[in-house]
């Protein structure tokens, strides 16, 4: 029988284990089990494919561009039965092309509330350059308080020059585009989280230093602001420059249809920058990884099903740079001595960008990158832009049934 001493550090090593144990299940249990998707906006696309169609010849009615309102709607509902948590859609304008016809996500995030019971609604992403950011606090402020939480903040930087620059903003001097939504991001902030406040800036001053009822105004007060303090705000992880300032002001980050190897870095790189701002996380946590995904009998179906949606996206992004693979040597896609083609399915498939076959090597290939990242708990669904609503929903209605148990039990 062990003496008194020994007993002692019996126990001493039971607490220890049953410590680590609980830390292990806490660990496995704050990883993926958050399911977003991400709907651009694009109308039900004819003659898809990487031999449809040109990108730049497509034209539609009124009638089909306000199609995709009454799509988001029926997407939405059947997210809110499903079990699903965000449906995130994104900004943009002046898109007779049809790919991506939503101005406005707070508005639209506000009316799809009054369509569903739970479901969330991400802004991916407000473009802050084309807003005063006292006019997007406002709106948001209010979104937020009548659906009770239920619209998700996020900004990003724009990068359709036809979009941008319209609005009288800046994207094709990158440095001025920068310091603009910088500028925009710190008063979105002080709006957010100062009960008044006052701004001067190279862009902006607010308020004024104007006669009001017989006082010069020296601060202002967001009326209302938001009801859940403070702001959770999400933005799209661009370059190293964006990354840091991400972490300093408290952004939380996605990313989407990366290859490994730039998801890994663009992830540890997030990582870092919130510890050198003494914002200390797990790897991963506060970041939704997006990828496509596919279900089919065979990787080979699945493949066959989703081909001519995902040449259709990239006929529309690539130009624009949305290729973020790299090569054997880790070079990024379309660097000195990396390819520079627009990518194939296969392509991304090997990448791990996309997720092509029946459920059980979906689960794995999901749960490979999972694997990594300890805090990651958000995974998003990228809907290929040429694949029409009715096998969108079927997709989601076996992906709800046959992989989010596997990340729920």
């Amino acid at each position: 029988m062990p003496s008194g001493q020994g007993l002692v550090h019996i126990a001493a090593g039971l607490a220890l284990l049953h410590h680590v144990v609980n830390e292990n299940t806490a660990r496995v249990e704050t990883m993926i089990r958050k399911f977003h998707v991400l709907y651009v906006g694009q109308i039900e696309l004819d003659n898809v494919g990487r031999d449809g169609t040109p990108a730049n010849d497509r034209r539609y009615s009124d009638e089909r561009l306000r199609e995709a309102f009454f799509t988001a709607r029926d997407i939405a509902r059947h997210m809110d039965a499903l079990g699903f948590d965000v449906l995130w859609t994104a900004e943009h304008h002046f898109q007779r092309e049809g790919y991506e016809v939503f101005p406005n996500l707070i508005q639209l995030g506000l009316w799809l509330a009054t369509q569903t019971k739970r479901l969330k609604f991400g802004c991916g992403f407000n473009v802050l350059p084309m807003w005063h950011p006292i006019r997007l606090a406002e709106d948001y402020a209010m979104a937020d308080i009548v659906t009770d939480g239920r619209v998700i903040m996020g900004v990003g930087r724009g990068y359709h020059t036809r979009e941008v620059e319209s609005f009288g903003a800046p994207l094709l001097d990158a440095n001025a585009n920068r310091e603009q939504f910088e500028e925009g991001l710190e008063l979105l902030l002080k709006c957010f989280n100062e009960p008044q406040f006052h701004h001067k800036g190279k862009r902006y001053e607010a308020p004024p230093p104007v006669p009001y009822r017989g006082y010069t105004v020296e601060d202002i007060t967001l009326v209302p602001r938001p009801k859940h303090l403070p702001v959770e705000i999400w933005m799209p992880i661009a370059s190293g420059k964006t990354i840091d300032m991400m972490a300093k002001n408290g952004l939380k980050a996605m990313v989407t249809l990366n290859g490994e190897k730039i998801l890994d870095d663009v992830i540890r790189a997030y990582h870092e920058a919130c510890v050198k701002h003494g914002r200390n996380k797990q790897l991963g946590e506060d970041v939704i990884w997006g990828a496509g995904v596919c279900l089919g009998a065979s990787q080979a179906e699945a493949m066959r099903i989703i081909e001519p949606a995902h040449d259709e996206r990239y006929k529309w992004f690539a130009p624009f740079g949305f290729v973020r693979y790299a090569d054997e040597q880790g070079r990024t896609w379309g660097t000195p001595g990396a390819p520079a083609k627009t990518p194939t399915l296969a392509d991304g498939v090997a990448q791990k960008a996309w997720f092509c076959g029946p459920p059980a090597e979906v689960i794995d290939g999901i749960k490979s990158i999972e694997a990594k990242y300890p805090g990651l708990e958000h995974f998003m669904i990228h809907w290929a832009e040429g694949m029409g609503p009715k096998d969108f929903k079927e997709q989601l209605s076996w992906f709800a049934k046959d992989v989010m148990p596997a990340f729920r039990k």
